[in-house]
């Protein structure tokens, strides 16, 4: 089995033998196995990877989370693998959210990911997902009704993020759970049960534990395999797809701005129901809302559109936004009083990585780079309006770009102290309607860099200066 995954994640450029790789461990046993397939492949196959341990504690199982805290810790110990262990209060995060605390989970996991890759220069997170949850995945999708979109199941790599340079990777996708658990056995692996798996709620617990081993016994003793090679083809035909339709989208565009995106209606009824459905999806994208409230009822109304003759019927779609068919246009538009900052007040900026602000027409680009003491010296005197380096080890992360607040403060950079941003708008003349429209670069602290204009105090590069954030503001390709 270990010559085979090897062989298989070299073929397919998921991993390089010198990687550094950040491993995702709760202490079961999907993440165990992959944690020592992992050392194998350094012990048996001449590989060199630098692992190191991850481990989030959601804090929703009191005690036991604890300890499987600990056992993680023990268990990086005894293997001589560093380890980083983080935790956080998700119950109370998801409280004030729509999306529940799956979700929650899942997200405030792989930002931590994400940042224990940027703290030790990885750019990969390995996974324990087998080719079980994947099956299980694909039936849960079906059940719940996601079409076509969700029978890929889960992907072999992605993007940790939108715009990420960190790639997750599940090594162990194509190997069945009764594989790990022979190689678990015969190798004598500790792992922790997660008693939670033993009860039938949620759904997907009920999926694994009732409705899949029943079709087996009932149906189809290899639904798990037909499952899989349902999502792979189902993989391949995305892919086709996304590349199809990405290139006539852009031959479809009338005119684009801001808020308002015109393609030509009469070519697009021209094509296929899948086509249309998917040139709708990029045109809600392309102002930078998620996809998450999209549902098939709003993509549907919207092809009832595109095939209806008359002209002046519009719909709503989530977001603010209006869909309007004009003549031989149809008109994509997010209302003027509501600009997509409003909308989501705060757009999480990937670091290492690039991220869209489409109502401004930019893109922030942030690399992090190794620097001398000469260097550093230099760097303290570049620097323009729309590109600035900060010292990284001063930044507390994540990222994240806002309009400015009521009353905030900011120490700009040269300045003797701390002023209000409203006050250094002002003094820099910059003109009453644009200071709405400034662009502020927040840490966890506060504003680090007023975008075109000025970086703060605390992040500046100084002589102990080793690693900085280098930042660039581009105008986005029209």
């Amino acid at each position: 089995m270990i010559k085979k995954l090897a062989n298989e994640l070299l073929s397919e450029n998921l991993l390089a033998q010198d990687d550094t790789v950040v491993v995702g461990v709760s202490g079961g046993s999907d993440s165990m196995a992959l944690l020592h397939v992992l050392r194998e492949f350094n012990r048996t196959q001449g590989w060199s990877l630098d692992l190191h341990i991850a481990h989030f504690n959601h804090e929703l199982r009191g005690a036991d989370a604890e300890h499987d805290a600990a056992f993680v810790r023990a268990a990086a110990d005894s293997l001589s693998i560093p380890c980083t262990i983080a935790s956080k209060d998700v119950a109370s995060i998801a409280k004030g959210e729509s999306g529940g605390i799956e979700e929650v989970s899942r997200r405030e996991r792989y930002a931590f990911f994400e940042r224990v890759c940027m703290k030790i220069g990885s750019c990969v997170v390995a996974v324990g997902h087998h080719a079980d949850d994947n099956a299980e995945t694909i039936l849960h999708r079906i059940l719940r009704g996601t079409g076509l979109r969700g029978l890929p199941g889960i992907p072999r790599t992605r993007p940790i993020s939108n715009g990420s340079e960190v790639r997750v990777i599940r090594p162990l996708l194509r190997t069945k759970r009764s594989e790990l658990l022979v190689f678990i056995a015969d190798n004598g692996i500790a792992f922790r049960e997660d008693r939670s798996n033993a009860s039938n709620e949620p759904m997907r617990n009920r999926i694994r534990n009732v409705i899949l081993p029943q079709i087996e016994s009932d149906v189809n003793p290899q639904v798990r395999d037909a499952l899989t090679r349902l999502g792979e083809q189902a993989q391949w035909l995305r892919e086709f797809l996304e590349e199809t339709v990405q290139r006539t989208f852009e031959t479809l565009i009338v005119s684009r701005t801001d808020q308002v995106l015109v393609i030509n209606a009469d070519a697009l009824a021209r094509k296929s129901r899948i086509v249309q459905t998917e040139i709708i999806r990029l045109a809600y994208a392309a102002f930078g809302l998620g996809e998450q409230d999209l549902a098939f009822a709003h993509l549907v109304s919207a092809l009832d559109l595109v095939a209806d003759p008359a002209s002046g019927r519009q719909i709503q779609l989530p977001g603010g936004m209006t869909v309007e068919k004009r003549y031989r246009q149809l008109i994509f538009t997010l209302p003027s009083d509501e600009p997509r900052e409003t909308i989501a007040a705060e757009i999480a900026v990937h670091m290492p990585g690039r991220t869209l602000l489409p109502i401004r027409r930019l893109e922030i680009v942030c690399a992090i780079d190794d620097v001398s003491a000469g260097e550093a010296a230099k760097l303290r005197h570049a620097g323009g309006a729309m590109e600035e380096s900060v010292d990284f080890e001063a930044v507390h992360p994540p990222l994240v770009v806002r309009t400015r607040r009521a009353g905030e403060r900011f120490f700009p950079l040269g300045a003797p102290g701390t002023k209000k941003l409203s006050d250094f708008l002002t003094d820099a003349k910059v003109a009453p309607k644009e200071r709405e429209r400034v662009a502020v670069l927040c840490d966890q602290l506060g504003p680090i860099w007023i975008i075109g204009h000025r970086i703060d105090d605390r992040v500046k590069i100084t002589a102990l200066t080793r690693k900085v954030l280098r930042l660039q503001a581009k105008p986005l390709e029209q």
